[in-house]
């Protein structure tokens, strides 16, 4: 059993942006995942110096989007730990001004929290290589919804439980009724460019959670959750 604190404190800041889904700024994007995260980053230019690592790690900044095709609307929600700036947008991509909030929010142990988040749900599989060698495995990506459900639950923290997994899995502060949590498999987004081979596999889970470690809640909710984070993937979204 570990003890965790029993209040936590999360501050961001998250941007909203709506875009015309027919102007071509806002096209390339959809139909290439790296020019998406291009989109994302541009807000972000001078914080970091140029060629530094974990670029996008130190400015804390985690996307999510969701397209209406019949309303021809591309809405991005950019999270990071300092203000973005987005002005190399093109203007006329943007249907409005983007809409800037500060999140600043207390967790405590007990709070039941709406969530909503897109996830990239893969596994390791062992190349067979000896131990010796450290080869990681390849990853492969879940593609049902019973699955990406059961990878998202191996991720849960039930009260008194540590915050690492008996697999090594990373969990999120909170736990939930697995029969609660609705599964969506999204559009797979990939890269002709020069990440070409590029292939996220995606998948939105909604429901609601329940705090258990405040701290470690906040620190997922600030670093996201699995793998793809620089595709718009991990970003925890609650109310």
């Amino acid at each position: 059993m570990t003890r965790s604190t029993s209040a936590a404190r999360f501050v961001a800041t998250h941007s909203v942006l709506t875009l015309d889904a027919r102007h071509p700024f806002v096209k390339k994007s959809l139909v290439d995942a790296q020019d998406m995260h291009r989109t994302v980053m541009s807000g972000f230019r001078g914080w970091v110096a140029d060629g530094d690592k974990d670029v996008r790690a130190q400015m804390g900044v985690l996307s999510t989007w969701s397209v209406d095709l019949k309303a021809a609307a591309l809405v991005i929600v950019v999270q990071s730990s300092v203000p973005g700036d987005w002005s190399r947008i093109p203007q006329a991509a943007m249907t409005g001004r983007p809409r800037i909030i500060t999140v600043d929010r207390t967790f405590r142990a007990g709070d039941v929290v709406e969530f909503r988040t897109v996830v990239n749900p893969v596994r390791n599989v062992p190349t067979g290589a000896p131990p010796s060698q450290k080869v990681r495995g390849k990853r492969i990506a879940h593609t049902r919804p019973d699955h990406v459900k059961e990878w998202f639950v191996r991720r849960l923290q039930p009260e008194g439980e540590p915050r690492s997994g008996p697999k090594g899995n990373v969990r999120i502060g909170a736990t939930a009724d697995p029969d609660g949590i609705a599964v969506r498999m999204l559009p797979t987004v990939s890269s002709a460019g020069s990440h070409e081979g590029l292939r996220i596999v995606r998948a939105e889970l909604r429901g609601k959670l329940t705090v258990t470690d405040p701290q470690a809640l906040v620190d997922t909710l600030a670093e996201g959750i699995g793998h793809g984070r620089a595709y718009s993937c991990g970003l925890l979204l609650t109310r």
